[in-house]
């Protein structure tokens, strides 16, 4: 079977890893701030230091369930949805990595010591310290982006639902062949004897 005709599974393998690992990691320590008072490290979780981490993770994840029984069209849209939350989320996650993030840690600094604003947690902050899970944030997000590029590209050529998910008229008619029980069925819903 070809990569584009394994499309489906491919895609939406991408977009569970990249949802569970955002949730996960929203969870867990992403920034540690070294105070310049001597008081004691404070820990900030992914979900306060990305507000719309465990959102656009519980996004991604119900777009991979929906994209499992998604019509062609449908397809398309999640596609591009996934791939707007994979660049916001690692654009976002980079600026976490590569810069001090004062606005990031500015709440769970607040909540710790009672200051606010920005120029009073700056004095309080010596040293923003990323851990781990940033990273691996990071790389599911492009693990995301890549599955999201790849439905884009061979989304026309996945599989269609089963059956099950057809009625009426869009329902293929059995006229040949051994009939399976779901046949029978089928067959007795549009008034038809299967047993003839």
């Amino acid at each position: 079977m070809s990569l584009a005709r394994r499309g489906r599974s491919l895609t939406l393998s991408g977009f569970v890893i990249a949802g569970a690992i955002g949730i996960v990691s929203s969870t867990q320590t992403w920034l540690t701030v070294e105070r310049a008072d001597a008081g004691a490290e404070i820990l900030v979780p992914g979900a306060s230091a990305l507000v719309l981490l465990a959102p656009l993770s519980l996004a991604v994840l119900a777009l991979g369930a929906a994209l499992s029984i998604a019509g062609p069209i449908l397809r398309l849209v999640f596609a591009i949805l996934a791939a707007a939350a994979a660049l916001f989320l690692g654009w976002s996650t980079l600026q976490l990595l590569v810069t001090v993030p004062l606005a990031a840690v500015g709440p769970t600094v607040t909540e710790a010591t009672g200051l606010a604003g920005i120029g009073a947690v700056s004095d309080v902050v010596a040293s923003v310290t990323p851990s781990f899970w940033p990273v691996l944030a990071l790389v599911g997000w492009v693990i995301l982006l890549a599955a999201a590029v790849f439905a884009l590209f061979t989304w026309r050529r996945w599989k269609t639902g089963g059956r099950r998910y057809r009625t009426g008229a869009d329902a293929p008619v059995h006229t040949e062949g051994p009939v399976d029980a779901i046949d029978s069925w089928d067959d007795l819903s549009r008034g038809t004897d299967p047993t003839r």
